[in-house]
């Protein structure tokens, strides 16, 4: 269970950057344009281009590569489940064969762009989440979806509870971690035998687990009933948000390079 130290997911790490510092709602449609993009793009070229962006991006953060690279560990084994299916049951020119199994370039290039597509969809997702505090992410959620409150769509409390399910995220990995800490020194063996020892053995650890997170959730609704919380009529911000020039130009910026990235994915003007 060592990998819990390394999840970055819904952690917020302040620094003094250009990013931080930039209107979350600016950061938010600017993570939606980039994540059409690459679902847009179907070229290597394509998706190498987006790592470059990513890599200035975190740049401008001031935040460790490292970071953000371990962001996308959650998703490890979705991308080698994905890259298999892709590798062994893709038809097309076979250059490689064992028994029934064979290994097609049509698979591998599927392979690959499948793993560039979910690592980098994480990745940007999670620069967002460790470049915006939770109250930020609330406040440019709830802004974003104002304009359809009316059409009864409940904006404040969509956007609350998308932040408290992203802001628990690394405080239910801090109970898994305390949790699996307590069953090895009571001699637990979670990392020996087979597949489905290792499943029963998790058991004791789901139970304390589900227990810890509905007692969590009664003491943030105690706490929210206490303060008088009654949603989002009438609430005013401590911080009220600004746009300015500068998220205009990010965000002509970010529609710019998406633009330029899909068309030259595409080859329009070749």
């Amino acid at each position: 269970m060592k990998f819990l130290n390394h999840l970055t997911l819904g952690q917020y790490v302040p620094a003094d950057s250009v990013i931080h510092r930039m209107d979350p709602r600016a950061k938010i449609i600017g993570v939606v344009m980039v994540l059409s993009g690459i679902f847009a793009v179907h070229r290597v070229e394509g998706f190498l281009l987006w790592s470059l962006l990513l890599l200035i991006v975190v740049k401008l953060s001031k935040l460790p590569i490292s970071m953000v690279l371990r962001s996308a560990r959650p998703v490890t084994i979705l991308v080698l489940f994905t890259s298999l299916i892709h590798l062994f049951f893709t038809k097309g020119e076979v250059i490689f064969q064992y028994a029934f199994l064979s290994i097609t370039r049509e698979g591998v290039l599927m392979a690959v762009k499948i793993s560039l597509r979910l690592v980098l969809l994480v990745m940007y997702a999670g620069l967002l989440t460790l470049t915006t505090s939770p109250t930020e992410l609330a406040d440019g959620l709830e802004s974003i979806f104002s304009p359809l409150k009316r059409f009864g769509f409940p904006a404040h409390e969509m956007a609350m509870m998308m932040t408290i399910a992203i802001r628990f995220i690394p405080t239910l990995l801090d109970e898994t971690d305390r949790i699996v800490k307590a069953q090895i020194a009571r001699g637990a063996e979670l990392d020996q035998g087979g597949i489905m020892k290792r499943i029963r053995s998790f058991i004791p650890i789901l139970v304390p687990l589900f227990v810890i997170v509905f007692q969590r959730a009664e003491d943030l609704a105690v706490a929210m009933e206490s303060r008088n919380y009654r949603g989002g009529e009438g609430r005013t911000r401590m911080y009220p948000l600004v746009w300015s020039l500068k998220e205009t130009v990010f965000m002509l910026v970010a529609a710019l390079v998406t633009f330029l990235v899909i068309m030259w994915d595409k080859r329009v003007w070749l």
